[in-house]
């Protein structure tokens, strides 16, 4: 490819994304995480304070992050292993970079399609995902054409703090340190559970820290955006597969190129999953599709915004281990939410309902019926306790939130199957991957050494829950 001098001139970028993690990180207040490197990150760069996925599982949330598209309009409702996929025509970020001049990689995680050749990215390696190998991969990747002359944009997919969390791998924290987050009870289970994921944590911000050294010793600083972003809310009761704020909430953190002389700041706006291929577009000199859902906040970014970029969030979940259709608005002040079908209250999906959290929950409690409709005052109630839908006092923010979803659902064209057909689609999606899970598990026990250790505990998690 013929690289134009304005190509040569551009940023390159490097997005690092992980599993699972939620904003669980020392710099946005989860005591007892050790977890320096992403810490000294967010003090020089700029911490997003009230960013949200669009989804609270992983492919609809990864797939808008990398679309600009909400799932519902970029075909990713439901998880890719189980058979989901974009529609034919829609582009995704590396392909929109590619438009420009960009050399692309991937390294390790992905969860947007079966064939990650749909994704766009010009090398890819998914053969292992844990953090070492990706950081190695992505290092002797960097070493080779950071300086070829065209801009890049590498990704560093980490599967570590996705469960489970094996102590011959991570070594878990000492419980005594832990601080449990206000939405889960504090007991020796969760604790323990929650030791496992701070051993997973600080594993992989070791390997960050790795690749960050490569980029300042290639001279990368000047010229590089650094992009850190977790999917959605952590692998615990009430936060992931929900539509509260442990479940949509996430960490996302950029470290401008030097050059651009950004200083570093925290970011208190909202900030929605579908805004981050937009904000990048942008960053880098790049149109935006009218495709693209996602608002941009670039000038926000560098200080040249009078206001908010958006004043709501829209989060959506259709399908995870079963149809579970529901649609919420967030705002600084309140969240609501709309449950399309009849549910228990908390329908766990099944790697946490496996999990030592899981037996400290109230059973009673998580099995009652779920409302129809949920509005909680964040000023008040920021974890989401009590269900003021029905209170007088707040008919009026009631009818504005639900005009508001009703309104951004039918401008992005968000239909939902009833009850029966999606429960019916989803156990179609459902039998169709356990078939193909069980011909893949009989191939590796044949064969057990043809898949890296990476690969095999991403297909044991897949047999076993359902969920990557």
């Amino acid at each position: 490819m013929v690289t134009s001098p304005d190509a040569a001139r551009r940023d390159n970028v490097i997005l690092v994304h992980w599993h699972d993690l939620g904003r669980h990180l020392r710099c946005y207040g989860a005591d007892g995480v050790e977890s320096p490197v992403l810490d000294d990150l967010a003090a020089s760069g700029i911490r997003f304070a009230d960013a949200h996925a669009t989804a609270p599982l992983c492919s609809p949330a990864r797939g808008s992050l990398f679309t600009g598209r909400y799932p519902h309009g970029n075909g990713l409702v439901g998880l890719a292993h189980h058979g989901f996929e974009y529609f034919p025509d829609v582009q995704t970020l590396p392909e929109l970079l590619a438009g420009a001049g960009y050399r692309s990689a991937l390294f390790g995680m992905q969860h947007e399609s079966a064939d990650p050749g749909r994704l766009g990215f010009d090398s890819v390696d998914v053969s292992d995902s844990r953090c070492d190998y990706v950081v190695d991969q992505s290092q002797e990747w960097l070493r080779r054409h950071a300086h070829d002359g065209r801009p890049f944009f590498l990704t560093a997919g980490f599967f570590e703090t996705h469960r489970p969390y094996p102590a011959d791998e991570y070594k878990p924290a000492d419980t005594s340190t832990i601080a449990v987050p206000g939405f889960l009870p504090d007991t020796d289970d969760v604790r323990d559970d929650l030791a496992g994921l701070h051993g997973s944590i600080t594993k992989a911000d070791a390997a960050v820290g790795r690749l960050l050294d490569t980029v300042a010793e290639l001279g990368l600083d000047d010229s590089t955006w650094i992009v850190f972003v977790t999917d959605h809310g952590l692998a615990f009761p009430r936060a992931k597969s929900t539509l509260y704020a442990e479940g949509t909430g996430v960490a996302l953190i950029m470290r401008p190129p030097t050059r651009r002389g950004i200083a570093p700041a925290v970011y208190d706006d909202l900030f929605s999953g579908v805004d981050l291929t937009p904000t990048l577009l942008e960053l880098v000199g790049l149109d935006i599709p009218d495709a693209v859902d996602g608002d941009s906040h670039a000038a926000a970014l560098a200080g040249a915004a009078d206001s908010a970029v958006r004043t709501e969030v829209f989060t959506e979940k259709t399908y995870h281990d079963a149809f579970d259709p529901m649609r919420a608005v967030r705002t600084k002040e309140f969240s609501y939410i709309e449950n399309y079908a009849a549910r228990p209250a908390l329908l766990l999906p099944l790697d946490i309902a496996d999990s030592l959290s899981a037996r400290s929950l109230d059973q009673q409690e998580i099995q009652r019926d779920r409302s129809r409709v949920e509005l909680y005052d964040l000023r008040s109630d920021p974890h989401e306790r009590n269900n003021v839908a029905d209170d007088p006092s707040y008919a009026q923010v009631r009818s504005e939130l639900a005009r508001a979803l009703a309104d951004w659902r039918v401008r992005t064209g968000d239909e939902l199957p009833d009850d029966e057909a999606g429960t019916a689609i989803a156990q179609a999606f459902m039998d169709a991957f356990h078939t193909k899970a069980a011909q893949v598990a009989a191939e590796e026990e044949a064969l057990p050494s043809r898949r890296p250790l990476g690969a095999r505990r991403e297909l044991a998690g897949d047999i076993t829950s359902g969920e990557r």
